[in-house]
């Protein structure tokens, strides 16, 4: 389980906090604009609550930026993610740079373009020596499919006798997800208005706390972001003990 840490303002702060972005099309639509639209101004976004993320003392931020399912939205509005995706490693590099902030991926990166995959290969690359923060992108990622590739992996090791069934424990199918070495989140939060987990982490947030608004993600900058540390400085989080 992660830790909570103490932030700058001396409350009690996520060290992981996990996203899910919701709201773009229907941002864009109540405004008579193209969805990419809001998919770009949720770029805006991400930039913002990542200053607002490191600015608190949170150490991991994972974004829900595509997944498994979202390949079957209109081709147009595919390629457009697609390209946005590429103009935003390519524009914040400098800033991961200077935030020494290591960028990771985790979901089905080989069902990317080769473009897409290329500029994100060279970007994890080259911030891989940073510890100072991490933001994780969750791309073509689904929460069930990351377990079925942990049950598959630890299947063939039992197969070739690598791996005694009977030492199988939560700790080994952690292990084989898709990054290990990542604390659980502490805090997960939802924007537009949806109630749900939509297939996202779904081993991961077993004691994470949940924070849903209605703002739209286009809409979710730094002042909405402390809200939500604000609403989980509030609670307590027993794990399972008495109060």
């Amino acid at each position: 389980m992660a830790l909570d840490t103490n932030g700058p303002n001396g409350r009690t702060v996520p060290r992981h906090v996990a996203i899910i972005m919701d709201g773009n099309g229907r941002w864009a639509q109540q405004r008579g604009l193209p969805r990419i639209q809001g998919h770009r101004q949720g770029a805006e976004s991400v930039r913002s609550v990542l200053r607002a993320a490191q600015k608190a003392g949170v150490s991991c931020l994972t974004l829900y930026a595509f997944s498994t399912e979202n390949w079957v939205r209109p081709p147009d509005e595919v390629g457009g993610l697609m390209s946005l995706l590429i103009s935003f490693l390519t524009e914040y590099e400098p800033d991961l740079h200077k935030e020494r902030t290591r960028l990771r991926a985790i979901g089905r990166l080989g069902d990317l373009p080769f473009a897409v995959r290329t500029v994100l290969n060279k970007v994890m690359k080259d911030t891989a020596g940073y510890t100072d923060f991490q933001l994780t992108l969750a791309l073509s990622y689904g929460g069930r499919d990351e377990l079925t590739q942990a049950v598959r992996a630890m299947a063939a090791k039992v197969k070739a006798g690598t791996l005694d069934p009977q030492s199988i424990e939560e700790s080994t199918v952690a292990a084989h997800l898709y990054a290990p070495d990542l604390p659980d989140p502490d805090l997960l939060i939802r924007t537009s208005g949806e109630i749900r987990l939509s297939n996202f982490l779904l081993w991961q947030l077993s004691y994470a706390e949940f924070y849903f608004t209605p703002t739209f993600w286009p809409d979710f900058r730094d002042e909405a972001f402390a809200l939500a540390l604000a609403e989980y400085a509030r609670r307590r989080r027993r794990f399972g003990d008495v109060e």
